[in-house]
């Protein structure tokens, strides 16, 4: 993230439903970030009643050595505002998860910390 022009802190813990917050200086605009990471691909587990719609969401697929790291960057508005559409595992009320296939969408998407403030 530092990388992409965004001023960033870890939270390490003791922000309880935010992981990074970051700033974009260009933009004046400031992010609260939650990361969901899978060493492989598999379901990242994620209860839409638990999303925030002002948060920003990276789901991050580490991936064996050797293969690159998937990123895919999701609004918080995005994943609230009409889950079945984005992934009917969403609302499974067991196991309430994502698939890395239903974020192709928003693979590498880090535009979301780049668009001004509306």
């Amino acid at each position: 993230m530092l990388k992409r022009g965004l001023q960033t802190s870890v939270t390490f813990g003791n922000a309880k439903a935010i992981d990074l917050f970051a700033y974009n200086p260009k933009t004046r605009r400031n992010f609260n970030i939650q990361v969901k990471a899978l060493r492989k691909i598999n379901y990242f587990p994620i209860k839409v009643a638990s999303v925030d719609p002002e948060h920003v969401y990276i789901f991050v697929l580490l991936n064996e050595p050797g293969h690159a790291v998937k990123y895919f960057v999701v609004p918080g508005l995005t994943l609230k505002t009409d889950p079945e559409k984005l992934s009917k595992s969403l609302i499974d009320p067991k196991f309430p998860c994502i698939h890395p296939k239903s974020l192709t969408p928003f693979a590498d998407a880090w535009s979301v910390f780049h668009e001004p403030n509306v």
